[in-house]
């Protein structure tokens, strides 16, 4: 038994490293044997500490344990891309000398914490996207109890949004994606649904309960299926339509009875979910090779223009009378600044947010997420504000959500069918 040193340096001429090579006929594909040709001989180029002699023709081999083997010759193109080194952990000698082998495989890079650990991540993820979402909506809601201007107030959540996408740009995280006529016309349209949903879902915020306004926007899923099936042609089973059914009986429910109705919140909740509707339909039509991250802030950055002119003129005479000097009064100018920024941030941030997790999970995982989000806001807003509802209102809310959920389930499921035939048609 003997041993080679941490290093086995070889200093061949390039015509020499080509002794080396990798045997596939009678050793695991994860072996490197070495021949004895033309390199072993010469002890000045390949130098291994000394062996017992042993001319008995036993079959016992005799091994070797190291750690690396590296080329550091002079060859130019060796030295231009540094030494070549293969890690080795053990190797053997067979008793005739002819062949040296390796058979621990390569050493593999030690994994990072978000390659360990994916569902920790990704249940991290889902955590930050709700509550993310939940302390904007409880915050938004304060902010609109002294300062009533939904209108204004949805150019803040855009403008601190397109604040802190233009501070990503200049440092880089994420590189901006350059943008041209063709698909400034294709995102237009969606930026444009983008900001009337937007600003509709706040006006309906500033009329009624936050928790009445996410049930009435449990319909999307109903304007979806209809667009669908009347605006582009795609053919809805009945199973679908169906699942609805809950949703708008739910929604019906919880309507009639909804202590803080008004017709305003009302509409406003059902032309958001219209205009998103419409922005989901543009931006299948937008479907371009841009990331999210970059889609997303030109999205809101051209949003940004179509909501300042109908803030100027519905709101701008308004504010500038006595909006702006009694929300001071009320909390003062620090606060009513920090709120503002915050709502703005806290917007962006889930959203972007929510947009990075649901590209780690699958549709079904997607679905149930969607739901269970709007379960917390509604749960998290009635608690932190106290908002009595009836009996009714309590039911017809859980049936809406409920009528969501097995509609997203099989909405979820048809799509990966969709995409597992699509898979096995192209291979």
């Amino acid at each position: 038994m003997a041993s080679v040193g941490n290093l086995v340096h070889l200093s061949a001429p390039r015509s020499r490293i080509s002794s080396l090579y990798l045997s596939s006929n009678r050793h695991p594909p994860n072996s490197i044997v070495l021949k004895n040709r033309s390199v072993v001989p010469q002890a000045s180029r390949l130098a291994f500490l000394s062996l017992p002699e042993n001319k008995s023709n036993s079959s016992a081999p005799t091994e070797f344990s190291g750690k690396f083997l590296r080329f550091s010759g002079s060859n130019p193109l060796l030295r231009r891309h540094r030494p070549v080194t293969f890690p080795v952990v053990s190797t053997a000698a067979a008793a005739d000398g002819r062949e040296v082998e390796t058979s621990s495989g390569l050493n593999k890079p030690s994994k990072g914490f978000c390659e360990k650990y994916p569902a920790l991540v990704t249940g991290f993820f889902f955590f930050m996207w709700y509550f993310l979402n939940v302390i904007f909506n409880i915050l938004n809601k304060k902010v609109y109890n002294y300062f009533p201007y939904p209108y204004f107030v949805s150019v803040v959540h855009l403008l601190v949004g397109v604040g802190y996408c233009l501070v990503s740009w200049a440092i880089g995280l994420p590189k901006r994606a350059p943008i041209d006529k063709d698909l400034l016309a294709l995102l237009t349209p969606v930026a444009f649904c983008h900001a009337l949903g937007h600003v509709m879902s706040n006006v309906s915020f500033a009329a009624v309960a936050v928790s009445f306004t996410h049930t009435i926007k449990a319909l999307e899923p109903f304007f979806n299926a209809a667009a669908s099936q009347f605006i582009l042609g795609h053919r809805i089973p009945l199973a679908l339509w169906l699942s609805l059914a809950p949703v708008v009986i739910g929604v019906s429910m919880a309507s009639l009875t909804e202590l803080s109705f008004n017709w305003t919140g009302f509409i406003s909740a059902m032309i958001s979910n219209i205009a998103f509707t419409y922005r989901s339909i543009y931006s299948k039509k937008a479907m371009t090779g841009m990331d999210s991250t970059n889609v997303y802030a030109y999205t809101s950055i051209i949003a940004l223009f179509f909501c300042i002119p109908p803030a100027i003129l519905i709101e701008g005479p308004q504010l500038m009378q006595h909006g702006f000097s009694d929300a001071i009064a009320k909390v003062g100018i620090f606060k009513f600044l920090s709120d503002l920024f915050w709502i703005g941030m806290f917007y962006h941030l889930y959203n972007q947010l929510a947009t990075n997790t649901l590209e780690r999970v699958a549709p079904l995982t997607h679905a149930v997420g969607n739901v269970l989000k709007r379960v917390f806001v509604i749960g998290f807003s009635i608690v932190v504000f106290g908002n009595k509802i009836s009996t009714q209102t309590g039911i017809g809310t859980a049936i809406a959500i409920a009528g969501v959920a097995i509609y997203s389930l099989i909405k979820a499921n048809m799509e990966e069918k969709k995409r597992k035939a699509a898979t096995t048609t192209d291979s």
